[in-house]
């Protein structure tokens, strides 16, 4: 099957399942590459904390922050549902900014991560962002600010009615009535300038070789494995990833090293048409178009 046809195909599937996405594929090797509409502009929710380790650990090997430092992190104290770490706990806790970035990156952690941006603000990763040369990402608030959605204010029973307004107080111009889902006020960035940013961390870039290295440990260590993981992990391969999440949003980046040295980028944003908050199909689907265009691409075909 052609590449072209194959893609008309995908969208298919996804537009029967509810999900719009935006979908990247690349060989990080050769640049040969097979996408569905990668350069859409989504609100990028939890992947944000992939630029935030850079610019961390870029500021750790200028000298300007000290890893083992201490930092004293107020309690989340957030009782929804799906937060982990340092947001559910209830009293005060020092911790090293080196195990803050672990917090963040491999368990999603967003009290870590803002503790992290008490040293490093939104802007100031964008500008270093844009130092190592890397557009397209923008970053502009805390993940604080990005969890206090709708969903926040009404009880557990009611929390479709959240995901029913993200789905309908869309604009076609990707504004929303939903600060946090408007890409104009949001942290905002599209499939190919996280794959740009994938392959800045797995092949030789202005990002400093250590940078790169502990930020790819860091996103080997991610434990949440429920959405890409189980179409790219296996015993001959490697899969590192960010994955993000946000009312009807659903994305995942990461990067499938094969024991036969290739070595495939890989970056997936999608929002979905469905007010529910558990839809297990959409992530199964999700793996399933991602893997299908690694094949297209892994076996030669993709023209």
């Amino acid at each position: 099957m052609s590449a072209q046809k194959l893609i008309r195909e995908l969208r298919l599937t996804l537009d029967d399942a509810g999900l719009r996405g935006s979908f990247l594929v690349r060989d990080l090797r050769s640049g040969d590459e097979l996408g569905i509409e990668p350069d859409l502009e989504f609100p990028v929710a939890s992947l944000v904390k992939i630029p935030l380790a850079v610019a961390t650990l870029e500021r750790i090997r200028k000298g300007e922050l000290d890893g083992a430092a201490r930092v004293l992190v107020q309690p989340g104290e957030i009782t929804t549902p799906g937060p982990t770490g340092l947001s559910k706990f209830r009293h005060p806790a020092e911790i090293a900014v080196d195990d803050l970035l672990y917090l963040s990156m491999a368990v999603s952690d967003n009290t870590a991560a803002d503790a992290l941006f008490g040293l490093t603000p939104p802007a100031e990763v964008s500008a270093i962002l844009l130092g190592l040369g890397l557009r397209g990402i923008t970053m502009r608030h805390t993940m604080r600010e990005l969890v206090e959605t709708p969903v926040e204010r009404l009880d557990p029973a009611d929390s479709h009615l959240a995901h029913f307004l993200a789905i309908e107080a869309g604009t076609a111009g990707r504004g929303h009535r939903v600060p946090q889902l408007d890409v104009t006020r949001a942290n905002s960035g599209t499939a190919r300038a996280f794959l740009d940013l994938l392959q800045a961390l797995w092949t030789p870039s202005p990002i400093d070789a250590g940078v790169a290295e502990r930020v790819r440990t860091l996103m080997g260590d991610n434990v949440l494995r429920h959405r890409l993981a189980p179409d790219f992990s296996s015993d001959a391969s490697r899969w590192s990833s960010k994955t993000g999440t946000l009312l009807n949003l659903r994305h995942e980046v990461g990067v499938v090293e094969h024991a036969d040295g290739q070595t495939f980028g890989v970056a997936v944003l999608t929002e979905s048409r469905v007010p529910a908050i558990s839809q297990p199909g959409a992530e199964a689907l999700m793996a399933q178009v991602a893997r299908t265009l690694r094949d297209q691409l892994r076996h030669g075909n993709a023209r």
